[in-house]
C-alpha cells in the first residue's frame, strides 16, 4: 500500500492541502450556486417550456428532495468506502446531469436531470466536512471549518447575480452548461489531490437507507404541504408515514455500531446540543430570508433591486467573520462563541422587526450587517464542535447529520413563515423576524449549555477516544 494511501492522522502536507481544499470549495460552489440559480430562473425556464408556474417548482422541488433523502446514506456510504470516491461520484453526476439539464427541452426531462443533479450534490455536501477534516491537522480544523462556512456565504450570496448575467446575455441552458468545464476541472484536481481514508469495515445498511429517505423525505414533505396550506389529510398522512418510518429506523439503529443515523453521536452531549444549536439557527436564518423581502417592499416601499442591494451586507458581514470565528475557535470555546453569535443575530432580527417607518437605507444596512455578523460568528464555531466531537472514523456521520440539520431547520422556517403570511397577511413578516428571534435565542441557550459540566465532559470523552485511537495506530 502506497502512502497516499494510509489514512491522514493530522491532515494532509502543504501544497496538496492547499489543492485539496479548493477542490472542496469548487464543488461547493457548484452545489451551492445551482440551487440558487433555478429559483431565480424559474419563472424563465416555465415560460420557455410552455409549462404551468405549479408543474415548474418541481425544477427546485427535486432537486432539494434529491439532496434531503440522500445525505444521510452517501455520508454513511462515505465511511464505508471512502469520502474521497462519495465526492468524485457526486461531483462526476452532477456534471453530467448539469449537461443532461442544459440539452433537455421539456419540462419532465429537465425535472428528471434536475433530481439527478441533487443527488450528485448531496455526494458532494455529505461528505465535504469529513474530508476538511482529514485533510486540515486538528489544530487548524477550525480555518478549514470556517472556509467552507466562507464558501458556502459566498456562493448563496452570488447565486442570483450569477443568474441574472447569465440570463442577460443567453439563454437558461447556460445557467446548467457552466458547471459542465468547471466541473470536468475540479474533478481532475479531486482525482490528484483529494486525501485518501481508511474504509470501514461493515457493508452499506440499505433498509436503514431506505427508512431514512421516507423519515425525511416525507417529513419535509409534510412540513413544507402545511406551511403553503394544503389539504390537511395530505399533510397528516406524510407526516404520519414519516413517523412510523422513523420510528422504525432508530430502533433499527440502536442495535449497530456504525449506524446510518448517528445516533451513536448523539448520545455524546456535545454532539446533540451542536445539533439542535443548529436547527435553531438556521430556522431562524430562514424565516429571516424569506420574510425580509416581502417585508422591505410591504412596509418600506423598496424595489426589488433596492431589496437586493440592502440585503447583500447579510452576506457579507457571514464572509468577514466565518474566517474570524474559525481562529477564534482555536482559543475560546465554541460554546460561548456560538452562544454571543447567536444573540448579536437575534439582536439584528430584532432591531429589523422593530424599525420605525421612517428608516433609512443606513439603518437597514447596519441591521443586517449585525444579523450577518452573528450569524457567520456562530456558525464555523458550531460546525467545527459537531465535526471534531465524532471519532475521525465516524466524521461521515456528522459530515451528514450537520447537513440534515441545516436542511431540517431551512425547511421549518420556510414553512413557518408560509403559515404567518396566511394567516396574518398585514403583519406576517414582522411576526416571522420576531419567531426568528425566538429561535436564535433558544440557540443560543443550547449553545451556551455547551459550557456546562455535561457539554465538557462530553467533549473530553471525545479527546480521550481520539487520543486513544491515534496511540493504537
Amino acid at each position: 500500500m502506497s502512502s497516499a494511501m494510509i489514512d491522514q492522522a493530522d491532515g494532509l502536507p502543504r501544497p496538496q492541502r492547499n489543492w485539496a481544499i479548493l477542490t472542496i470549495a469548487l464543488g461547493l460552489v457548484m452545489a451551492v450556486v445551482d440551487g440558487a440559480i433555478a429559483n431565480v430562473a424559474l419563472p424563465t425556464i416555465a415560460r420557455n417550456l410552455d409549462a404551468s408556474p405549479a408543474f415548474s417548482i418541481w425544477i427546485v422541488n427535486g432537486y432539494q428532495l434529491a439532496i434531503t433523502i440522500s445525505l444521510l446514506p452517501l455520508a454513511s456510504l462515505g465511511e464505508i468506502i471512502g469520502y474521497r470516491r462519495v465526492y468524485l461520484a457526486g461531483l462526476l453526476l452532477f456534471t453530467l446531469a448539469s449537461l443532461f439539464c442544459a440539452l433537455s427541452h421539456t419540462l419532465p426531462l429537465l425535472t428528471v436531470a434536475r433530481v439527478a443533479q441533487g443527488f450528485g450534490a448531496a455526494g458532494i455536501m455529505s461528505v465535504n466536512a469529513a474530508l476538511v477534516r482529514f485533510t486540515y491537522p486538528r489544530g487548524l480544523l477550525g480555518r478549514g471549518i470556517g472556509l467552507n462556512a466562507l464558501v458556502v456565504a459566498i456562493s448563496a450570496a452570488i447565486g442570483p447575480t450569477v443568474a441574472s448575467v447569465i440570463l442577460a446575455i443567453g439563454t437558461w441552458p447556460y445557467l446548467f452548461a457552466i458547471n459542465v468545464p468547471l466541473g470536468i476541472g475540479t474533478l481532475a484536481l479531486g482525482w490528484r489531490y483529494l486525501p485518501f481514508t481508511m474504509p470501514a469495515g461493515h457493508a452499506f445498511d440499505w433498509q436503514s437507507a431506505a427508512l431514512s429517505a421516507i423519515t425525511f423525505g416525507l417529513g419535509i414533505a409534510g412540513i413544507d404541504s402545511a406551511g403553503h396550506g394544503e389539504a390537511l389529510y395530505l399533510c397528516l398522512s406524510e407526516l404520519a408515514i414519516a413517523t412510523v418510518a422513523c420510528l422504525l429506523l432508530i430502533r433499527r439503529q440502536t442495535h449497530l455500531a456504525s449506524p446510518l443515523l448517528p445516533v451513536d453521536l448523539l448520545r455524546i452531549p456535545i454532539f446533540a446540543l451542536s445539533i439542535g444549536t443548529s436547527i435553531a439557527s438556521f430556522c431562524g436564518q430562514m424565516l429571516a430570508f424569506v420574510a425580509i423581502p416581502f417585508y422591505l417592499e410591504n412596509h418600506f416601499g423598496y424595489s426589488a433591486v433596492q431589496i437586493g442591494l440592502l440585503i447583500t451586507p447579510w452576506p457579507i458581514a457571514v464572509a468577514c467573520a466565518a474566517p474570524l470565528a474559525g481562529r477564534l475557535v482555536e482559543r475560546y470555546p465554541a460554546g460561548l462563541l456560538g452562544g454571543i453569535g447567536l444573540l448579536l443575530f437575534a439582536a439584528g432580527l430584532g432591531t429589523l422587526a422593530s424599525m420605525p417607518a421612517a428608516a433609512s437605507p443606513f439603518g437597514v444596512v447596519w441591521r443586517m450587517a449585525l444579523a450577518g455578523a452573528g450569524f457567520g460568528l456562530f456558525q464555523t464555531p458550531n460546525n467545527r464542535t459537531m465535526i471534531a466531537a465524532a471519532p475521525r472514523e465516524r466524521s461521515g456521520g456528522a459530515s451528514g447529520m450537520l447537513g440534515t440539520a441545516r436542511l431540517l431547520g431551512q425547511t421549518l422556517g420556510a414553512a413557518l413563515v408560509s403559515l404567518f403570511l396566511a394567516r396574518y397577511p398585514l403583519d406576517g413578516t414582522r411576526i416571522s423576524l420576531l419567531v426568528g428571534v425566538g429561535f436564535a435565542l433558544f440557540g443560543a441557550v443550547l449553545s451556551m449549555l455547551r459550557l456546562s459540566s455535561t457539554g465538557q465532559r462530553g467533549a473530553e470523552q471525545v479527546r480521550v477516544h481520539e487520543s486513544q485511537r491515534l496511540k493504537g495506530e
